[in-house]
């Protein structure tokens, strides 16, 4: 992300919306719409979103697997890696 976040009025983005997500897609940085002064929403491109969702579920995932730890569930990594040894010695 640059160090001057891009901030657009959203009456700036009624009238040059084309202009404006064309930039975003094309920096891939967000810009920040603002209304009566404010931040209201932030338009990303499509490709920043998916990014983002990717990390998103892979931080859901670490999470949940801190989770189980914590519970006590799951299965101790020697053991694994010992089934993994003994699959890849049959083959």
């Amino acid at each position: 992300m640059s160090a001057m976040p891009n901030i657009v009025p959203i009456s700036e983005l009624r009238q040059d919306a084309s202009t404006i997500v064309k930039g975003a897609s094309t920096t891939g940085e967000p810009v920040f719409i603002t209304q009566h002064g404010r931040a209201s929403a932030v338009l990303v491109s499509a490709g920043a979103y998916e990014r983002t969702q990717r990390e998103l579920e892979i931080l859901r995932i670490l999470a949940q697997g801190e989770a189980d730890i914590d519970r006590g569930v799951g299965h101790d990594l020697d053991v694994v890696m010992a089934e993994v040894d003994d699959l890849l010695d049959r083959s």
